[in-house]
């Protein structure tokens, strides 16, 4: 087994024995423990009581993060004509249809959010297979299947996360950097996981949210108390 730095080590053993620990402890935990010579991303991941494989116990949405996630997002739209015109001038990296969907059955994937407007599912439905596991298929529920792209491509830009629940029940995202106050990073878990709360399905049945927990890109992670991350 590989040795581990002196970094790693003191982080480790800083977090040590810190279990279900309130938000504002376990921020401070994340901003200690972040001491690598990059602005690390800040990541939350819930393990919930569902078993997304059924339809009724998908959970899936959007959440506009009251301080942003600190990331640059890149943002393709599917429109054509004023609809086009509209996406670039609200900031859109790269706006196309024919065209764009080529270049993503390319291989050519350079956007993290996709949006598109209704007209033009039919294009990228054909995309279902490339785009749907990469977690970046339009889709109306979470507002990226729109007339709208002008507030779909500013929400994108603005801090807007997606979640959806994996395989195994589990929602994670990266909602700030190391770099953020305490106050910003306290007040993005917990929105986020009120989002994830308003979004428990019909068919959830038992303890909803079993686990939250919190970690930096290069640091241990630590769990948070559920009643704190929930305001319970």
């Amino acid at each position: 087994m590989a040795k581990l730095g002196k970094r790693t080590r003191a982080a480790r053993e800083a977090f040590a024995g810190k279990v279900d620990v309130t938000v504002a402890e376990a921020v401070e935990l994340l901003k200690t423990g972040a001491t690598a010579k990059f602005d690390e991303t800040i990541e939350i991941a819930l393990c919930l009581g569902v078993d997304p494989r059924h339809a009724d116990q998908m959970v899936r949405g959007t959440v506009s993060l009251p301080n942003g996630t600190g990331k640059s997002v890149r943002v393709a739209v599917f429109a054509r004509g004023d609809k086009a015109d509209e996406a670039k001038a609200a900031g859109a990296d790269i706006v196309g249809a024919e065209d764009l969907m080529e270049a993503i059955q390319g291989g050519k994937i350079d956007f993290d959010r996709c949006i598109a407007t209704p007209d033009m599912m039919p294009i990228v439905g054909r995309l279902g297979k490339i785009l749907g596991p990469r977690n970046l298929m339009p889709n109306p529920k979470i507002g990226t299947v729109t007339p709208d792209v002008k507030t779909a491509v500013e929400a994108a830009k603005g801090g807007e996360v997606q979640f959806k629940a994996e395989k195994a029940g589990v929602v994670h995202a990266g909602i700030g950097k190391a770099s953020f106050d305490a106050k910003a990073l306290e007040e993005n878990i917990l929105a986020f996981v009120n989002a994830v709360q308003k979004a428990k399905p019909t068919g959830a049945k038992g303890a909803y949210m079993q686990k939250v927990a919190v970690s930096s890109t290069m640091g241990p992670g630590v769990s948070i108390a559920i009643d704190s991350a929930t305001g319970n």
